[in-house]
């Protein structure tokens, strides 16, 4: 089969699957971006996050993963909604308003694949969301879903940066697409409104800092320099995301009903319809047990209840 053929094949699949962007990279090491991720790992930029440290030779060497490889296919879904946070709540990141993009993207991962094998009879896929020793940003990158704008999320001129990131790597060889330029100019609308100061120099974050990882993958205390800077977020941050000029003029919204519903809405104890934000008092009211049931397929599960809790004490707290 040819290689337009067989781009248009796999283009019309992303497309039935629900993916908003698709695009082609040719396997490749990745020297520059495995000398980067080093630099900003010895800067202590990745916190506790220790796992990161690990597998650097899958990351630079796909091959590693999956030694027949050839291609990346790369893929995006978009997850933007609109709505507004009501005074005095917490706020959750538009991310995990709905259901685990983990599960939702696993899931069509999964058809992807085998619908390639239908096609391809032979071939050989290994997918990835952001878990895995993958750098998801650097193959969405090469393959032209984007470019990677100065708070280091992944840009589309038509879509923004609202969209997860998937990668399937293969044996299948396809015509690599045409990378983008960077678009962001002069503009520095993200440094400048980042509360924590996460955004080091351009195209460098401290994850150390950012309130993400406050929020989400701290497991500790958060550190009283961020009292009164948290600017009510109880569950990731969306604030660089928003101040983007492209964000604001191209975001486009969800038409995955996955991002867009509740989840596990309880009998026992009332919730919004989106977990979009809570009382301060929420997570003081439920216990472990309810926790669990409520967000068993929301990504804020990942904070668990004591992360909830404190990150809710946290933001009434001021700087004096």
């Amino acid at each position: 089969m040819e290689m337009v053929t067989k781009k248009k094949e796999t283009e019309a699949i992303a497309q039935k699957l629900g993916f908003d962007l698709v695009g082609f990279a040719e396997i490749e090491k990745l020297e520059l971006e495995t000398a980067r991720l080093s630099e900003w790992l010895n800067a202590g930029y990745h916190g506790s996050m220790i796992y990161m440290e690990k597998n650097r030779e899958k990351r630079f060497d796909p091959t590693t993963i999956l030694p027949s490889a050839k291609s990346v296919i790369s893929l995006g879904l978009n997850y933007w909604q609109p709505g507004d946070f009501s005074p005095g709540t917490g706020k959750v990141s538009r991310y995990a308003w709905g259901r685990d993009y983990h599960l939702v993207i696993w899931e069509k991962l999964k058809i992807f694949e085998a619908e390639l094998k239908i096609l391809f009879p032979g071939c050989e896929t290994k997918g990835y969301v952001d878990t895995g020793a993958v750098m998801d940003k650097a193959w969405a990158l090469r393959a032209g879903l984007g470019w990677m704008g100065k708070h280091t999320n992944i840009i589309n001129r038509d879509w923004g940066s609202w969209f997860f990131i998937a990668n399937i790597f293969t044996d299948l060889e396809f015509t690599p697409s045409i990378m983008v330029e960077d678009h962001c100019g002069s503009c520095t609308a993200c440094i400048d409104a980042c509360p924590t100061d996460a955004i080091r120099q351009e195209y460098v974050v401290d994850g150390s800092r950012c309130i993400s990882f406050l929020t989400i993958e701290n497991k500790g205390e958060i550190g009283v320099e961020f009292e009164g800077k948290m600017e009510d977020w109880i569950f990731g941050c969306d604030i660089c995301q928003d101040v983007c000029p492209w964000n604001k003029k191209f975001k486009q919204e969800t038409k995955s009903p996955d991002f867009k519903s509740g989840i596990n809405i309880s009998d026992e104890i009332s919730i919004p319809s989106l977990n979009k934000e809570f009382d301060p008092e929420f997570f003081d009211k439920i216990e472990n047990d309810q926790f669990k049931k409520i967000f068993a397929e929301s990504p804020i599960l990942r904070s668990k209840l004591k992360g909830m809790r404190r990150n809710s004490v946290f933001i009434k707290r001021k700087k004096k």
